[in-house]
């Protein structure tokens, strides 16, 4: 067990929290993680102040120019600078992973929640919903859905939001199902607690630790949903600076313009890899079995 000093000299145990951080922060990958999605999310934030130029805005004049000091990554067919476009394609692409992840994790959870509380047939009807859109590649079902609804930012958004639904339900499900024999909950329960205050003050805050890596992972699947989507225009429509649609533009050239490409390539790829190694030093973090 990991103990701190108190102020008298004695040792303490460390709460599961401060230990979970104390682990986090001594792991050199989970630290990279999380300063790489800083940097991403900052420049999301950030975006007007450190774009050069206007993403969207037309100079013929300079189209198909190569990295220079005037325009760092280059510029693509139409002139448009390319780390300016870079910069605010970090928005479209956080935008729409943060609220299809969420949406998801709201459904989802509600799902897995109930799934592993109650049991029987609630159990048995939410998981055989849950076996079937998982019968079917996410990226599938969200290409499905955009057939039916067509493209645009918020289409895109449920899309990914629904592909997402049952994997959030099954991490909650099994989730709870560890937390909701425990003694406490047992003595809520001798206690009159209510079914909604169960899970709502101590199956489910017990229940985080799973959640929230599988939040994290999500994140990076997201990202990398939407750029696939768009790279097919099925996602945010021109002259928005998606990457994936950016990935599509520059494919003419790659032979000789490969810039166009690689400039939102590496985006993804530097936003992808973040998100990932802050999942995987957060699941050692709050795996009591791997932090001891």
């Amino acid at each position: 067990m990991t103990v701190a000093a108190r102020p008298n000299g004695e040792l303490a145990p460390l709460s599961p929290t401060r230990r979970a951080m104390k682990v986090f922060f001594r792991t050199p990958s989970g630290v990279a993680g999380l300063i790489l999605v800083l940097i991403v999310v900052a420049a999301a934030v950030f975006a007007p102040a450190l774009a050069p130029y206007d993403p969207v805005q037309y100079a013929p004049i300079d189209r198909m120019q190569g990295p220079s000091l005037r325009h760092l990554l280059g510029t693509d067919l139409y002139g448009r600078d390319l780390l300016s476009r870079v910069i605010f394609g970090s928005r479209i692409s956080l935008s729409v992973s943060l609220l299809s992840v969420t949406f998801a994790l709201l459904v989802g959870g509600l799902l897995g929640a109930l799934a592993g509380y109650y049991l029987r047939w609630v159990d048995t009807l939410i998981m055989r919903v849950t076996d079937i859109l998982l019968a079917f590649p996410a990226i599938l079902l969200a290409i499905a859905l955009l057939a039916f609804l067509g493209g645009g930012f918020w289409n895109l958004t449920l899309a990914i939001a629904v592909a997402y639904i049952a994997p959030f339900t099954r991490v909650v499900r099994a989730a709870v199902l560890r937390t909701r024999d425990t003694m406490y909950v047992e003595a809520s329960t001798a206690l009159g607690a209510s079914d909604p205050r169960l899970l709502w003050r101590h199956v489910l805050p017990n229940s985080t630790g799973p959640v929230l890596v599988e939040v994290t992972l999500r994140l990076a699947y997201a990202i990398l949903g939407e750029a696939a989507l768009s790279f097919l225009g099925l996602g945010t429509q021109p002259p928005a600076p998606a990457w994936g649609q950016m990935i599509a533009d520059g494919r003419p050239f790659l032979e000789t313009n490969p810039w166009i490409s690689i400039a939102p390539g590496l985006a993804i790829m530097v936003t992808v890899l973040g998100f990932n190694l802050l999942g995987d030093a957060l699941r050692d973090a709050l795996d009591p079995r791997l932090n001891r």
